[in-house]
């Protein structure tokens, strides 16, 4: 399959993850957490104390390494950092916005649905055209 992202790893993927503690508690205890033997963990806690440039290097990393393939972000963590949020383009790691206990999920604010509904009306436009 010639031109697909491929996920460079030995067995299996990671989903990462940036969010509040509960959010991320409940995914640590489906499993979803690791800790790797530089003691460097896949996911990010946010609370009030946590400064937009964390929230940016912990994205930053996690779209870069070569062990993740999807990350999780709480839609209000992406709004702090939309612009970077936006500006990704790759598929893989995938980014998925998800929402939280105190936070609702807006699908106005969700670039990924954004970048479907654009894509789907340019197809029907285009297929308007025959």
């Amino acid at each position: 399959m010639a031109g697909r992202a491929q996920i460079a790893t030995k067995s299996s993927a990671l989903i990462s993850m940036i969010a509040d503690e509960d959010t991320i508690v409940g995914m640590l205890l489906a499993g979803v957490g690791n800790v790797d033997i530089r003691r460097k963990t896949n996911y990010l806690i946010v609370d009030s104390k946590t400064t937009v440039k964390q929230i940016e290097d912990a994205f930053k990393e996690f779209t870069t390494r070569d062990d993740i393939a999807v990350v999780l972000i709480s839609q209000y963590v992406a709004n702090m950092i939309r612009l970077l949020v936006d500006s990704y383009n790759k598929p893989i790691p995938a980014i998925l916005e998800i929402p939280s206990k105190d936070h609702p999920y807006d699908p106005a604010h969700d670039s990924i649905l954004s970048r479907v509904k654009n894509l789907f009306s340019a197809e029907s436009v285009a297929g308007g055209r025959r």
